[in-house]
């Protein structure tokens, strides 16, 4: 009862900044592989919900569930840490009993996990001919450049 009691105290866990960064990914490469919630979770056998919660970092992903979620979106185990910020990587998760973390890492969701991000990249490799994607690259790059 008093440990109940604690964590009503205490308030809501935040997510772990990796737990956050590893869901990021997931739904990231779900988005890329044109793949619903629906969709991966019945490959998973999990529903809809329960990949909302990974994507979100409210719960964390297994071992056994990582290797499979590879598998599934076609990606090494490494990629869902590829491009992990250093502050993120570097923070220390909470100890047991502690509670949460004395400064949680407010999550500001990447670029790359925005949906108009992964259709453009979507779009891109759809371009089969290698010469007009580089210079479709090369355009998109110089257009960023000028702020315009």
């Amino acid at each position: 009862m008093a440990k109940a009691k604690k964590r009503l105290e205490q308030g809501k866990r935040q997510p772990s900044p990796v737990d956050v960064h590893v869901g990021a990914q997931v739904r990231q490469r779900r988005v890329m592989q044109g793949m619903t919630q629906t969709d991966l979770g019945d490959a998973l056998g999990l529903t809809f919900q329960q990949v909302q919660k990974y994507e979100k970092g409210v719960n964390r992903v297994g071992s056994s569930r990582l290797f499979k979620l590879s598998q599934v979106l076609d990606v090494p185990i490494g990629y869902f840490f590829e491009d992990m910020p250093p502050k993120v990587a570097a923070s220390p998760l909470p100890a047991k009993g502690r509670g949460k973390a004395k400064e949680p890492i407010s999550h500001d969701p990447a670029l790359m996990a925005k949906r108009e991000t992964l259709e453009l990249v979507r779009a891109y490799y759809k371009i089969e001919n290698a010469n007009v994607r580089k210079r479709v690259y090369d355009l998109i790059k110089g257009v960023g450049a000028t702020g315009a």
